[in-house]
Parts: structure tokens; C-alpha cells; sequence
């Protein structure tokens, strides 16, 4: 466990960052959710989580371009296999998460927030809008990462 006084240290040190970050994963979600809407909500809270990711830990690999997008196109495909199959609601559920980390770390595509894109696929039995959205929204957390590479830090 860190002490305290290097806690301190890393947020005298870093506090800007940790402001426009925090404030640029804002702007970025904003964006986002005013697309989605307040019915896709639940898709939302998989993308919040990839801003997190993104913005608090950009030189991670779960940050990368390829993590980013692939994983998320993993939890939709796992979470679309359990839309079609006739299993109770739980099991459902529980399996596409299940589907969704085993194949994120066969292909190499680890982004932790996509195991909740599966299951939001099974809650919400996503459409082709939806679809589209959240690769979008993969998409541009991936080309704010990308483009702020240089000046984003690591705050984790």
C-alpha cells in the first residue's frame, strides 16, 4: 500500500493532469452520451469505464487502439451469441461476460469494459444503431488517446 505521503506527492505533482483528464473524459462522454441517448444507458456505463481507462491510464495496454476496439467488438458478439440462445436470464448473462473475457484474452484484445458491453448487449438486446454507436464511441476514446498521446499522463 502506497503512503500517504507519496499519495501527496503524486497529486502535487500531477494535479493538472488529473484535472484537464478528468475534465477531457467528460467532454469526450458527453459527446458520447448525447449520441447514445437515455435509452442506452446501460451501453454507457461500458463506454464510461473505457474514458476512465483511456484517460487514467492511457499508456496501458487495455488503453491501446486495438484493445479498445477490438474488446469492445468481442462483448458484442458475446453478448449477441446469448441473445439468440434460450437460457435463463442469469445464465445468459453471466455466460456472455464469461464468452466475452475468454475470447478478449485468446485474441489478445484485454479491455476489462467490454466484458460489460456483453452484458449490456444481453440486457438491452442491442440493434444495428446501437452497434454502431458503441464501435463509434470505442472509436473516438481510441483518436482522443491517440491524439493526446504526448500530453495525457498515467494518474494510476
Amino acid at each position: 500500500m502506497k503512503s500517504e505521503n507519496s499519495i501527496q506527492a503524486k497529486f502535487r505533482k500531477l494535479w493538472i493532469y488529473y484535472i484537464l483528464q478528468s475534465l477531457l473524459a467528460a467532454a469526450a462522454l458527453l459527446i458520447i452520451i448525447l449520441i447514445l441517448g437515455r435509452e442506452r444507458m446501460v451501453v454507457a456505463s461500458a463506454i464510461g469505464a473505457t474514458a476512465f481507462i483511456v484517460f487514467a491510464m492511457p499508456k496501458s495496454a487495455s488503453a491501446k487502439t486495438r484493445n479498445v476496439i477490438g474488446g469492445h467488438i468481442v462483448g458484442i458478439i458475446a453478448g449477441s451469441i446469448f441473445l439468440t440462445v434460450a437460457l435463463p436470464f442469469s445464465i445468459e448473462c453471466a455466460l456472455a461476460v464469461a464468452l466475452a473475457i475468454f475470447l478478449m484474452v485468446a485474441m489478445d484484445v484485454e479491455h476489462p469494459p467490454a466484458a460489460g458491453t456483453a452484458l449490456a448487449v444481453v440486457i438491452n438486446e442491442v440493434s444495428l444503431d446501437a452497434f454502431v454507436t458503441i464501435l463509434a464511441s470505442a472509436l473516438i476514446l481510441s483518436q482522443c488517446r491517440y491524439y493526446l498521446r504526448h500530453y495525457l499522463k498515467d494518474l494510476v
